[in-house]
């Protein structure tokens, strides 16, 4: 058995791994063709096939990994500070049990070590957004997965090979056919308003600051979404709360996937404008307009223990799924 560098010319044996396990349920990734692989892979500037590594036995191709690590960062984020991230790992149904998983995952981690990583995450802070299938709904998906599912193989490998389960995030889901908006909604709105805090549409014209409301919540993410949707021409509708010039609550953008997913960034609240009913408000306002754009349905994650997970089961979510974020220090 060798174990080196993966080779463009072996994609097809690649593809083929991958969609043995998606197709017989191993996994809940989206299997991969030549043109899904471009999108994810190829077209992605923080790819490069540094990470991908094959097993080879007698001519054959019998395991596949494939890591990645950030090339464009955020502020604060550096080479240095940031992980190396395990993207997927497969390996043949007829050599099992033989440690090839073992002896990829040390070629990934070696690999990171060399080039100054001092620690290897899965987690959906990966540059490579692996697209999955919910289960038990007619093929809709979700854009990313937040690490490893729990009710994978996967999962397992990791903890015996000294990954440690730092955080569990739950998959969840709405067929917004089955939306209905909360009466209470629009009392909360008013009362806002009588707070001095709009919450609904945001208009861009505005130049609300948001600063503040990104410090406080830790979030350079939600900052440059911000930023760069509120100042480009022809911004998405965003919904927000706002306060004598300042956001201090938004979600969205709102957007429409192919697949009929309705996709937004997240949603945040200013810590100093907590528990005001300012989340609900937008929230339910985020699902309208998801269906004025003719989405199917909506997906998100949110942390096992995060209380906002009683919002999004009152707006009529459901947990789907289970994943763990993992990590392992080289």
């Amino acid at each position: 058995m060798l174990i080196r560098k993966a080779a463009a010319f072996e994609r097809n044996e690649i593809f083929r791994l991958w969609n043995e396990s998606a197709d017989s349920g191993e996994v809940v990734y989206k299997p991969l063709n030549p043109d899904s692989y471009k999108k994810l892979f190829l077209d992605n500037p923080h790819y490069d096939g540094a990470y991908d590594f094959v097993s080879e036995e007698d001519g054959k191709i019998i395991g596949f990994i494939s890591g990645a690590e950030k090339k464009i960062f955020l502020p604060g984020e550096t080479h240095e500070n940031t992980p190396g991230y395990i993207t997927a790992i497969f390996v043949d149904k007829a050599f099992r049990g033989r440690g090839i998983g073992k002896a990829l995952l040390n070629a990934l981690e070696d690999a990171f070590r060399k080039n100054g990583k001092k620690s290897v995450m899965s987690s959906g802070n990966n540059p490579i957004n692996l697209p999955w299938y919910i289960p038990e709904t007619p093929g809709h998906d979700h854009n990313n997965a937040p690490g490893t599912d729990v009710m994978s193989m996967g999962y397992e490998f990791l903890l015996k090979n000294g990954y440690k389960d730092l955080h569990r995030e739950v998959a969840m889901y709405l067929e917004l056919s089955k939306y209905e908006k909360a009466p209470e909604i629009e009392e909360i709105r008013s009362r806002l308003k009588s707070e001095g805090i709009t919450a609904g549409r945001y208009d861009c014209a505005l130049n609300c600051e948001f600063d503040g409301m990104c410090d406080r919540v830790g979030s350079e993410y939600w900052r440059k979404v911000l930023k760069d949707e509120t100042t480009c021409e022809n911004p998405r509708v965003i919904l927000a709360g706002v306060t004598n010039g300042h956001i201090v609550g938004f979600t969205g953008p709102v957007d429409l996937e192919p697949s009929g997913r309705g996709w937004f960034t997240g949603i945040c609240v200013d810590p100093l404008f907590e528990k005001r009913g300012i989340a609900t408000v937008i929230f339910n306002d985020l699902m309208h307009e998801f269906i004025l754009e003719g989405a199917k349905f909506s997906t998100l994650f949110t942390g096992v223990d995060n209380h906002a997970q009683k919002l999004y089961k009152r707006t009529g979510f459901n947990v789907k799924r289970t994943f763990a974020i993992m990590k392992k220090e080289i």
